[in-house]
């Protein structure tokens, strides 16, 4: 039986039965924009602005009282966030921590979990993962002495862009010390699973890490269930806590109470920090893999954008992702065949994360070309293009209008006006 015909009117529908509809006005938008990049950097929120603000005024008012007397007192903000991100990890909030960076936070963890002995002391990651994650590692194998070259084994992709579990699992020997990878592969959208990956590793002695910068705000997560040891993210992209916001770990209880690898004095209890004694004494929470002074103005917009994860939830969040993707995919398949599109994102809901990437040979001229027809892409070299439509600022009717201004830049062929060079700034 021949499959309706998607149009304009079907996605209006999905929008008339949308759950998340009203989310929309939350956030600032652009009627003559369709935004398409909310993996990269997640749109600004009235709530996000509006937690900022207080947090200003706090300063503005209390001048350093700010830290304790503040209407959200800094000194325990990054413990109130990490208390609020919990549930969309299903981890308890003693588990949690907002804080540093995603890099900065995947050094503190390494440094705490990677500990080389005997023959165990190669890292397990794959060939696919995001540049910084892949330096981190590196770093951390000399600064114990290990050549990288030798101690980091990078699981291979049979495409190019998705990875094997099997695959991963064959390579768990009694030589690897630590596991690393993301939830969901950068430039494809693959979502791994991070279950099965969990319980074989473990099996073989393997602590286990991951990199949630592409699933967390698009997805649940079942961190403590799983059995995962320790998880890193940035906040920026699907939780849109703006440019550099502050990132966020996650370490399983059963490792809580562990010295952290790089101390700082927010790593103190919090009732001894300002005992300003020289010998630590370390949160029993996530809270002692923190470091350095909280970044405030950079942590008070992820108080108003979890505000809304709370009210969304989760569940909605993913199952409606799932239908702007799938959406997005059968419009594909009906609009663009033969247009030279490869679809490397997997096609099986339980394989994919929030995006949906396609390769194309011209894929730095499309996306120059979409950017003047007022859609925001995501170029990724040397030839892919990633569209992200978020569930919660996303509209059905908007992820139909980018596919038909994607059609007609492709059959007009005004892309070709454009150089197939990425910019400064991919």
């Amino acid at each position: 039986m021949t499959k309706p015909k998607i149009t304009l009117e079907t996605a209006a529908k999905l929008d008339q039965n949308d759950v998340l509809h009203n989310f929309k006005k939350e956030f600032y938008t652009d009627d003559n924009r369709f935004y398409m990049d909310g993996n990269s950097l997640g749109l600004l929120s009235k709530r996000a602005e509006q937690s900022l603000v207080s947090s200003l005024e706090d300063w503005k008012t209390h001048a350093i009282g700010g830290w304790t007397d503040g209407k959200e007192p800094w000194f325990y903000m990054s413990e109130k966030l990490g208390a609020k991100t919990a549930p969309l990890l299903g981890a308890k909030p003693e588990e949690v921590i907002s804080t540093g960076s995603i890099t900065s936070n995947l050094h503190q963890l390494l440094s705490t979990f990677y500990r080389p002995e005997g023959q165990r002391t190669k890292i397990l990651a794959d060939e696919l993962n995001f540049p910084s994650d892949i330096y981190a590692l590196k770093s951390q194998l000399e600064l114990h002495g290990m050549d990288p070259d030798e101690h980091l084994i990078q699981v291979k992709s049979d495409n190019g862009a998705t990875l094997s579990e099997d695959n991963i699992i064959k390579e768990m020997r009694s030589d690897i010390a630590l596991l690393l990878l993301p939830s969901v592969l950068y430039r494809s959208g693959q979502l791994l699973d991070i279950e099965r990956i969990t319980k074989a590793a473990h099996e073989q002695g393997i602590i286990v890490g991951f990199d949630l910068a592409h699933s967390i705000g698009a997805l649940p997560h079942n961190l403590d269930d799983w059995g995962v040891d320790f998880a890193v993210w940035c906040t920026y992209k699907y939780l849109n806590s703006g440019p550099g916001g502050v990132g966020g770990l996650y370490v399983n209880e059963k490792h809580l109470g562990s010295k952290p690898g790089l101390a700082g004095w927010f790593s103190s209890k919090k009732d001894k920090q300002f005992d300003m004694a020289h010998d630590l004494t370390h949160a029993e929470t996530a809270g002692a893999y923190q470091m350095g002074t909280p970044h405030i103005l950079s942590s008070a917009p992820l108080l108003g954008s979890l505000d809304l994860f709370q009210e969304a939830d989760i569940k909605n969040v993913r199952c409606k992702s799932l239908k702007m993707t799938r959406l997005m995919l059968n419009l594909i398949y009906q609009e663009l065949d033969g247009l030279g599109f490869q679809i490397i994102t997997p096609l099986e809901d339980e394989r994919r994360g929030g995006h949906i990437s396609l390769v194309h040979p011209e894929a730095a001229s499309i996306c120059k070309a979409l950017k003047k027809e007022n859609v925001v892409p995501d170029f990724r070299a040397p030839d892919v293009i990633r569209l992200a439509p978020v569930a919660l600022y996303t509209t059905y009717k908007e992820v139909y209008e980018v596919m038909m201004i994607l059609k007609e830049i492709m059959v007009n062929e005004t892309y070709k006006k454009y150089k197939n060079e990425r910019d400064i700034i991919a």
